[in-house]
């Protein structure tokens, strides 16, 4: 896997050296001491993965997600010194394209101070998101009895928050359908997204707890390493299987429990994002007889979720992200 590094920081490029080193097949292709060298040195062959600082001199880490993934879209993993003090950063350049973000190992003598269990997970993460991204998706389960309100079920991934606070932002108040989100973010970032959206949008915007059921005009996040499902009655449970899925949250887990539990109208929602998870999801929302919206080429950050939909047939309608929320009040009405 072919990594470059961005970041003016000797210390902190040698930090990510040594954590790299721990896995055989994680080389380091090069290096880039700012935001505007980053885009340069990803053209014309962008690595497998960039590891981006988010504050630089010249190009910051926003601006430089937003270029490379307009000119040479590759993986972007956010790596900075501390991802809770730079959270609306983190947001924005997740909004740019970025997939994750993870605090900077740290240097302590010879040995690396700061654990970097952390970064070594999600770089495999991005790895696996590549196999899974070809992979042969397993059927899904018909559709069991049970009886709820009216349901936008949304799921997204890289390019998310951006397009989530542009969708949520254009919802009415008094928007008549209850909406819960599944998207891929860490579990640190998830309080803080929620806080975030919150203020994106005329709509509460709260973590969703376990035995909660949706409510209108009320969304509902998904946070924590667990994956989200509705039962028969209609709550929102936690569950750890499956535990090998690649994404946790699974939009895909989510998405099919829509489709085999809900009984009142329902319309699935798959935004930008890497990979293919919520594309088989959203196909058995379809099959049951459920609206299915993709996003766009021309409007997502990253084409990747939304085109697996696409190409699979699971989508009854694709659209341009700013059509999107009018769709749904079209759909659902307000109250």
């Amino acid at each position: 896997m072919r990594i470059g590094i961005v970041n003016d920081s000797v210390i902190a490029v040698e930090a990510l050296r040594r954590t790299l080193a721990q896995r055989p097949g994680f080389d380091v292709a090069w290096v880039a001491h700012d935001g505007e060298q980053a885009v340069r040195m990803c053209s014309p062959v962008p690595p497998d993965l960039v590891l981006m600082d988010l504050v630089m001199p010249v190009m910051d880490g926003v601006a430089a997600t937003r270029e490379i993934m307009r000119r040479t879209p590759c993986p972007i993993l956010i790596v900075t010194s501390d991802v809770g003090h730079h959270a609306s950063l983190v947001f924005d350049a997740m909004g740019a394209g970025a997939v994750d973000a993870v605090d900077t190992p740290v240097l302590g003598g010879a040995h690396l101070a700061r654990p970097a269990s952390s970064l070594l997970a999600k770089i495999e993460a991005v790895a696996a998101q590549h196999a899974d991204a070809s992979a042969p998706q397993p059927a899904f389960v018909p559709r069991a009895a049970g009886n709820t309100d009216a349901l936008v079920a949304i799921g997204a991934s890289a390019g998310g928050p951006a397009a989530l606070a542009t969708l949520l932002g254009r919802l009415p108040e008094n928007f008549s359908a209850g909406v819960i989100v599944v998207q891929h973010v860490d579990d640190a970032f998830a309080p803080g997204m929620a806080t975030w959206l919150d203020q994106q949008t005329p709509l509460s915007v709260r973590l969703v707890e376990a035995g909660e059921r949706p409510a209108a005009g009320v969304v509902l996040l998904a946070g924590g390493n667990r994956h989200l499902r509705v039962d028969l009655s209609g709550r929102c449970v936690f569950t750890d299987e499956p535990r090998d899925a690649v994404y946790r949250p699974s939009i895909d887990v989510f998405l099919r429990s829509v489709a085999e539990n809900w009984r009142s109208r329902a319309v699935g929602v798959l935004l930008t994002g890497m990979g293919r998870d919520g594309a088989a999801g959203l196909g058995a929302m379809r099959t049951q007889g459920f609206i299915t919206i993709a996003q766009d080429r021309a409007t997502s950050a990253v084409y990747g979720m939304p085109k697996a939909a696409a190409e699979a047939g699971a989508a009854s309608r694709i659209l341009p992200l700013p059509n999107i929320a009018p769709q749904l009040v079209t759909l659902f009405g307000t109250l």
